[in-house]
């Protein structure tokens, strides 16, 4: 896991701040040393360019989780609740970085820049194996199909979330979600019970 210091992680998280208001491109090193209240200098010594501060900020907000996937794997847990504590785990950290996935996806949609994703491509496979294995528990129990898509599972939770707070303003209307404290209610309850009862539907043998 990449440690950061205390001034780095100052400057990761003016900088996040900053690319999800204003875009990547509209955000300039200036800026983000102003709002961090550091030198320009600071950030070309501990980032050299924006690309590199951009690549170091989605390794400070993945490089967590694979500690967090091996204590649910550890846990004394049925695999069905693994699963639960899973899904709760990848809805928990898009909530908490927001900023981080929205910067993300366009950034990796687009193709814009020439990013090097090596690192973050290892820690995503590293994550991917502690989930297979987490899946694999519960088939060799007997207790989940052998015929999933254990790669698509972790999408069909992130997509479903995604799409979700994409279309805001589209749900806030047709279901009377007009506060941020209703919406986020929303997510956190029922659109979270939703997302469990199709991984579980998607994973328990056919009646």
């Amino acid at each position: 896991m990449t440690e950061f210091n205390d001034k780095q992680t100052d400057i990761l998280q003016t900088a996040e701040k900053l690319f999800a208001e204003e875009g990547f491109d509209g955000t300039s090193i200036r800026s983000i040393a102003k709002e961090a209240g550091v030198n320009i200098a600071m950030i070309s010594y501990y980032f050299g360019s924006k690309e590199k501060l951009l690549e170091a900020l989605i390794m400070y907000r993945t490089s967590g989780m694979k500690m967090q996937l091996e204590t649910i794997f550890k846990e004394d847990l049925s695999p069905l609740e693994k699963v639960n504590r899973l899904v709760d785990l990848y809805i928990s950290r898009i909530n908490k970085n927001k900023c981080m996935y929205q910067i993300m996806h366009f950034e990796l949609s687009t193709k814009k820049r020439i990013m090097n994703m090596e690192s973050f491509m290892e820690v995503k496979k590293q994550n991917s194996e502690i989930f297979k294995k987490i899946i694999e528990e519960g088939q060799e129990q007997g207790i989940f199909t052998k015929n999933v898509n254990i790669a698509l599972i972790p999408t069909t939770i992130l997509g479903t979330l995604v799409h979700f707070r994409s279309n805001r303003l589209y749900y806030e209307k047709t279901m009377q979600l007009d506060t941020e404290e209703t919406f986020e209610s929303y997510v956190t309850n029922e659109l979270t019970q939703h997302i469990k009862q199709t991984i579980k539907a998607l994973l328990l043998h056919e009646n």
